[in-house]
């Protein structure tokens, strides 16, 4: 199995950026779609965007389109999200995860492996 670490969150004003990494250990990444997901408080996670295997392919949640920006080093075993232009709703615990399957999912249930997370919060 693979384990995920995220880091990179903190917090920033709105406007701001921050880019997010996600490291992988025990397997290599370029098995597995990967994807974003993030969690606010109160409310359910959700879909934010995600990658095929070999990154030729990416789709994105329609709040974050244009702003965001998923991308893959399959060498250094890591994920990315930039985040660009970010707004106070953008605020929560963000998980990178994998996806063993072979058709790329929105749906958290497919993917197979989570990380921790890491604390996003923008400030308005």
């Amino acid at each position: 199995q693979v384990q995920l670490v995220e880091s990179g969150g903190g917090l920033v004003q709105t406007g701001g950026s921050l880019k997010l990494s996600c490291a992988a250990s025990g397997r290599t990444l370029s098995r597995y779609n990967m994807g974003w997901f993030r969690q606010a408080p109160g409310k359910e996670r959700e879909f934010v965007a995600t990658i095929t295997r070999t990154g030729g392919s990416t789709y994105y949640a329609d709040s974050v389109k244009g702003r965001f920006a998923i991308s893959r080093d399959n060498a250094k075993n890591t994920v990315y999200l930039q985040m660009n232009s970010l707004k106070p709703e953008d605020t929560a615990v963000y998980y990178c995860a994998a996806d063993q399957t072979i058709s790329i999912s929105k749906l958290g249930n497919r993917y197979d492996y989570w990380g921790q997370g890491t604390q996003v919060t923008v400030s308005s």
